[in-house]
């Protein structure tokens, strides 16, 4: 895909939406889908912001329940279901173990019940049955887990994503159906006539070079960047988002079999240790926050919680910092009410300004397909039912295997060429077709060829070393990036 920033000044879109998230990625797929002229700006990468800084879980939330969010979590399932069909290679089923402790917040019967009240809303959209666990039972799943003091757990099912590559398919499945989309392109202001706002001034921060957009509508779908827009539309515009911040560890190395739902004992919290690329995720927290977006970091105090609770469900873990594979800390954009950060609801909500800019408020990432049908509804109803599919969906016919014994690559590279890319594999395989070279390897763990780091600049849009090492390819959560993947980008990009 290539770059062309002109463009952008030779139309008059019927929508811009500013924003690059899950969320605006969205709006722009189904919009250009119903036919709908659009434009899609992002001040950085695709999916940098919060989107690329979740648990990585398509679930309906089973915490939710108590705050007595029916709706939200059955809305949730059923979207977590049309995620595990259209996205299979990037959303995967995932069991879930909650042991249940003597003196932990919840007691057994309340997250037995509460599983099962999940399970019953979901309906024809469960992944798998759910199961009440003995305490026997939990130890023989778990061997590492703590024996004193526990009383029993549950099962049960859920799903586990790629957060950024699902919002970079969303992209460009926009530009498939035509839309005119670009990263690291800031819009600084808004264009206005008569009071309306009639586009945006936008800046190639690549570039350095300022330009107008012009647009009969414009969204923005900026998640925690939300109240700068309002506040760039009206100075004196109210704040509609509370921002709280969940801070995440890559630890190094399998803690468990099974993703682990853990009630901390210090307060009425829960967070997950989750399997994921061969090692471990373990988070989240949630914190208010209110310093600006683009500061948000990593804060000693939030990992030393997460090792804390980790170490007292698994004892026999050093839980040794040096193990630390990365962190990560991103920021929910939630609507802004008061009480406690975790009773915050994660519906969404759209807000018209006085302008005619609509902000989209609010969400959780399972939800994103409703949140933007509904903000495209809002413009262009859906004629008849909408096919939603994403840039890598289908079906694969042939085996990892098969695949590899008429390439030459290894199994190993294939499988995850599917992975990674759905039936879009084959783009990839075109490259090295094209020239044998782009077969080699640039990593071992995870296998990674020279012909996706053409593809990821050629047709992701990926122009720094971090769009790739971050959120096309994932190394970064993997261990230190070698010299030699580093080098290999790095000629790319300078091509």
């Amino acid at each position: 895909m290539i770059r062309d920033i002109e463009r952008f000044t030779k139309n008059i879109y019927d929508l811009l939406v500013v924003g690059g998230g899950i969320n605006g990625a969205a709006i722009a797929h189904i919009a250009a889908q119903r036919g709908m002229k659009v434009a899609l700006l992002e001040k950085g990468d695709f999916a940098s912001g919060t989107s690329s800084k979740s648990t990585k879980l398509i679930h309906g939330g089973i915490r939710y329940l108590e705050n007595f969010e029916v709706d939200l979590v059955y809305e949730s399932l059923r979207e977590r279901y049309i995620q595990l069909k259209v996205a299979p290679h990037l959303v995967k089923p995932l069991p879930f173990v909650i042991p249940v402790y003597r003196g932990d917040k919840r007691p057994l019967w309340m997250m037995q019940f509460g599983v099962f009240l999940y399970e019953m809303l979901a309906g024809p959209y469960r992944v798998s049955p759910r199961k009440n666990l003995s305490r026997d039972e939990v130890m023989r799943m778990e061997p590492g887990i703590e024996p004193e003091g526990l009383k029993g757990g549950v099962l049960y099912y859920d799903a586990q994503m790629d957060d950024a590559r699902l919002c970079l398919e969303n992209v460009l499945m926009a530009d498939q159906y035509g839309a005119h989309v670009a990263n690291y392109v800031k819009a600084v202001s808004f264009v206005k006539e008569n009071g309306r706002v009639t586009g945006v001034r936008a800046r190639d921060v690549l570039g350095n070079r300022e330009f107008e957009i012009r647009a009969k509508r414009v969204i923005c779908a900026a998640g925690p960047w939300t109240n700068e827009l309002l506040r760039l539309d009206a100075p004196g515009a109210k704040k509609k988002v509370r921002t709280t911040k969940g801070i995440h560890i890559v630890y190094q190395g399998e803690i468990s079999k099974h993703a682990i739902l853990i009630g901390s004992q210090s307060d009425r919290r829960i967070f997950f240790v989750i399997p994921w690329m061969g090692n471990s995720l373990i988070g989240t927290t949630d914190t208010d926050y209110v310093a600006g977006p683009d500061e948000v970091k990593v804060e000693q105090e939030g990992i030393n919680y997460l090792l804390r609770e980790s170490r007292r469900v698994f004892p026999t873990l050093d839980f040794n910092p040096a193990k630390i594979l990365a962190t990560f800390a991103g920021l929910r954009p939630l609507i802004r009410k008061g009480g406690s950060p975790r009773k915050v609801s994660r519906k969404h909500l759209f807000y018209e300004a006085p302008s005619g800019v609509i902000f989209v408020v609010g969400g959780k990432y399972t939800t994103y397909r409703k949140v933007a049908a509904d903000c495209v509804s809002k413009l262009r109803k859906v004629s008849g039912k909408e096919d939603f599919r994403l840039y890598g969906s289908g079906a694969i016919p042939e085996s990892a295997e098969a695949v590899a014994g008429r390439t030459g690559l290894e199994p190993a590279v294939v499988r995850s060429l599917m992975d990674l890319y759905g039936t879009r594999y084959e783009d990839v395989l075109k490259l090295a077709e094209k020239d044998p070279s782009l077969k080699e390897k640039v990593s071992d763990v995870p296998p990674v060829i020279k012909a996706q780091l053409i593809y990821a600049v050629q047709t992701e849009m990926a122009k720094t070393l971090e769009d790739i090492t971050g959120r096309r390819l994932s190394l970064v959560y993997q261990g230190i990036v070698s010299s030699k993947v580093l080098s290999a980008i790095s000629s790319i990009l300078a091509k």
